[in-house]
């Protein structure tokens, strides 16, 4: 079977906040010479980081030594970067589709230290402040934790020759590839120079919280290290899921990969030697998996009909658009076959309990063809499941097992404690006790198996608490005698209540009392040792009070309190369609006529009644008229009415007066009037209305500019300004009443119109045009000489156009030629200056193109005299 190697990005060794792209590293040493009682070693720190990262390397880095034994600081060294190396993936599979780049820039570090031989032996460490960002296999909003890497050198207490030791070192490819879901192998094998022998293992990631802002390098901290805060799916030895597992004796990682995204792994090497442990080495990576597609074969490890069902459903966990096509077998332990399909998926209903085999080839005898092989387990009535007692914190709590197997037995467990200040713990206990020391939500999970293989489970999030809850449903009441009460906790646990005498059940976590006198009753709650308190006391009377309040008078169809003094538990209120709610003690009330409300208060047996009479009287009427629209610039009349003996327009600056029902407003925008009536009937609030005065904008009349045309010119005129027009007179009109009539003169005549403009209030107003019209052809005229000196009579040069449907420009050069002025703008002409300059009298060149009003160019020129 093909198998592929995981994709890694190797988390590093980082010693400020400038290098948290580090993604990977490891410490090794080898011995280099022994002078007396001292050792000295060649140590090599190798740390990685993405080629694509603008970080750089920690120049110079911290290592930190440690008494292995006691924790003691024994000295620090600041160490400079040696070289840095670049390698890259070039060779790549071709039968993986979307590859990733693999590029990692590799930082070591170089150095010798001389220690002397201890009993105890050394742990050499070195810390990264941050990890890199949005690590899957973490407690979310956690991602960037630090991290802490050792190596140790053994001591003389275990082994005499221990100082004389050479560390084991992690060896392997880091240009490999992993793709999301799919099936592979890596091997973490090391090389010992010294032959030991070699145990592996998933351990928990070291975290590092030794990082101080503003201060860029600091020693590493002291031993003991944290782990990594790991997601509840996940731990030190599931840094990948379920399905990944390393052989304890080679290191080989194999399984299924988890779904894309960024993992932190690591791995412990334990060196033995004679029979004994005598260092322990880690290598801590960031194992990044990406949505790439390796054509393979993949099946799970094992596939588990565990629960209800005896059908699966069977599909290949790698997906590539190469896979050309499929075989599916299932066979029994004899081998024979039960099930095949060409199908891409599979789905087959086992009629029997047992263990069963799966193949399945792809593309057999073709590019990129690959087989895998699993087990199916089918033993369903497999439950997992656990109960605890006990919550309190620094207290035990204990942890039961509750799972059962129909076909098996449970034989295996799995927990795993989170929550804790420190680390995740686990045991491997079926009934484990635990003591959490803080306060909160804690997630629980336990991974459970039995005796045919079935595995499963299950999470509960906890809540730990000081003292447990005591929910009493009330701390004071009032009670009646002779009437009883129940006392009600909400709990469940065991319960002594006191004084004794006075209660119907001391343990009873809802019992009922009979007091004849005031009396406090007092509750303890003990659930597994942890115990709460909590006190209730019962008033008791022999009657109620009650007093309503007087007799009140309100506006009609207002609310009002109904207020009454009373020791009673329970109302209630007639008549009750007139109550916001008639069980209420002070229940609101809104009537329109008057009415006798009656209240009845009770304390058990004990009653008493009492009466409170509303009377209402009505508003004062206000009307302040229908809405009206005004022209602008006109007033308006505001006609109200009332049954009041006062009243108030408003806003009054726009008004004539403000207190008379009758007024006269003079808005210059759109107003709303508010007119507000008073009386002395009884109801202190006033009548409002309001009337909107809408003015209308103001009418701008416009006929169009004066012009002129030739005889049988069609003329276009157009009015605007509001909503009806009149034109007049309505000679030579296509029409008089709308806004864009069409004009045609049939002799050569001045004719004036008038436009008389209106709107939808009936306001009008009016413009004029004069129309010239020549009985010539279509020409441009231009006057023969003009006086520019701002006396206000022929001051601009300017054509005068008739006939024209366009003109195109208009210019005027000097005797030498020069470009003086030049318009396309009918009406603009040239007041006899160049920028700003006024021009010397003279003679003065003009030239005029236009299109005459049946679509022919037109072009003329001349001359015209400047007098000053």
């Amino acid at each position: 079977m093909r198998k592929l190697i995981l994709y890694i990005i190797f988390c590093c060794i980082v010693f400020n906040a400038n290098a948290d792209h580090i993604t990977g590293g490891q410490i090794y040493y080898t011995l280099k010479s022994v002078s007396g009682p001292n050792y000295t070693y060649a140590v090599t720190v190798k740390m990685y980081m993405d080629c694509n990262s603008f970080r750089e390397f920690y120049n110079p880095a911290y290592i930190s030594v440690f008494n292995k034994k006691t924790t003691a600081r024994v000295q620090d060294l600041m160490v400079s970067l040696t070289n840095i190396e670049v390698i890259r993936l070039t060779d790549v599979d071709e039968c993986i589709t979307n590859p990733p780049v693999v590029c990692h820039k590799i930082g070591y570090y170089i150095f010798d230290i001389t220690l002397p031989a201890s009993p105890d032996g050394y742990l050499l460490t070195t810390e990264v402040f941050f990890r890199v960002n949005n690590m899957n296999n973490l407690v979310s909003g956690y991602d960037n934790v630090g991290a802490t890497y050792t190596a140790e050198i053994p001591g003389t207490f275990l082994l005499t020759a221990g100082p004389t030791n050479s560390s084991a070192r992690f060896t392997g490819s880091d240009l490999v590839i992993i793709c999301a879901s799919h099936e592979f192998e890596y091997s973490f094998g090391s090389e010992d120079p010294d032959g030991d022998e070699l145990t592996y293992s998933l351990c928990n990631a070291y975290r590092s919280d030794n990082f101080m802002f503003g201060v860029d390098l600091t020693p590493a901290a002291a031993p003991p290290y944290p782990s990594v805060p790991y997601d509840p799916e996940f731990s030190g030895g599931r840094p990948l899921g379920n399905n990944v597992h390393i052989d304890a004796k080679t290191g080989l990682i194999s399984g299924i990969a988890p779904g894309p995204g960024t993992y932190v792994v690591t791995v412990c090497v334990e060196e033995k030697r004679n029979g004994k442990i005598i260092a322990t080495q880690r290598k801590d990576l960031q194992i990044r998996v990406t949505d790439c597609s390796f054509t393979s074969a993949t099946l799970a490890d094992q596939y588990l009909l565990c629960d209800t069902s005896k059908t699966i459903y069977l599909e290949n966990l790698s997906t590539s658009a190469l896979i050309q096509s499929y075989n599916w077998r299932i066979t029994d332990n004899g081998g024979a076959t039960l099930f095949s399909s060409p199908d891409p998926t599979a789905t087959y209903s086992f009629t029997d309990t047992g263990k069963y085999n799966i193949m399945l080839d792809i593309n057999k005898n073709q590019k990129c063809a690959d087989s895998a092989n699993s087990t199916i387990l089918v033993y369903p009535g497999f439950k997992p499941g656990f109960d605890y007692k006990g919550l309190c914190v620094d207290k035990q709590t204990q942890f039961i097992d509750i799972s059962s197997s129909f076909y098996g037995t449970v034989n295996s467990w799995q927990w795993s404690f989170t929550g804790q200040v420190t680390l995740p713990e686990t045991s491997t206990l079926q009934n484990p006790v635990y003591t959490y020391n803080s306060l909160g939500s804690k997630l629980v999970s336990l991974v459970v198996a039995d005796s045919k293989g079935c595995t499963d489970t299950v999470y509960k999030t906890i809540e730990v608490v000081d003292k447990p809850p005591l929910n009493l449903a009330f701390k004071d009441t009032l009670i009646c005698k002779p009437d009883t009460l129940q006392l009600v906790t909400g709990n469940t646990g065991k319960f002594f209540w006191t004084p004794a005498n006075l209660v119907s059940n001391v343990a009873d976590p809802n019992p009922v009392v009979m007091p004849d006198r005031t009396t406090t009753y007092y509750v303890e709650l003990d659930i597994d040792g942890c115990k709460n308190n909590d006190s209730v006391t019962v008033n008791v009377v022999d009657h109620v009070t009650l007093t309503a309040m007087p007799d009140s008078t309100i506006c009609s169809g207002d609310p009002t309190i109904l207020h009454i003094v009373s020791d009673g538990l329970q109302f209630n209120w007639q008549p009750a369609d007139k109550l916001t709610d008639a069980s209420l003690k002070e229940p609101s009330a809104t009537t329109n006529n008057q009415t006798l409300f009656t209240v009845t208060a009770n304390i058990g047996r004990c009653i008493a009644t009492d009466k409170i009479n509303i009377t209402t009287v009505p508003y004062p009427v206000a009307l302040a008229g229908n809405d009206t629209i005004i022209c602008f610039g006109t007033s308006a009349l505001l006609h109200g009415f009332t049954d009041g003996n006062r009243l108030l327009w408003s806003p009054a600056g726009q008004l004539q007066n403000t207190a008379s029902i009758n007024t006269t407003a003079l808005p210059a925008t759109s107003t709303t009037y508010t007119l507000t009536a008073f009386y002395d009937k009884g109801c202190p609030k006033p009548g409002i209305d309001s009337v909107r005065v809408t003015v209308l904008p103001k009418i701008n009349a416009f006929a169009g500019r004066d012009t002129t045309v030739v005889v049988n010119q069609v003329l276009q005129l157009n009015g605007s300004g509001g909503t009806t027009y009149t034109w007049v007179p309505a000679a030579n009109l296509s029409a008089a009443n709308i806004a864009n009539p069409v004009a045609r003169f049939s002799y050569a005549s001045d004719n004036a119109y008038k436009l008389v403009v209106g709107n939808e209030a009936g306001c009008h107003d009016s413009a004029y045009i004069q129309v010239k019209v020549y009985k010539t052809r279509p020409s441009i005229f231009v006057p023969t000489g003009f006086t520019p000196n701002k006396d206000g009579k022929n001051d601009v040069l300017r054509p005068i156009i008739a006939g024209m449907q366009k003109m195109e420009i208009f210019s005027v050069y000097n005797r030498w030629g020069q470009l003086l002025f030049s318009t396309a703008v009918e009406q603009h002409g040239w007041d006899g200056t160049v920028s700003g300059n006024p021009q010397p009298t003279g003679t003065y060149v003009w030239m005029v193109k236009a299109i005459d009003y049946t679509g022919a160019p037109y072009f003329t020129k001349g001359t015209t005299t400047l007098i000053r």
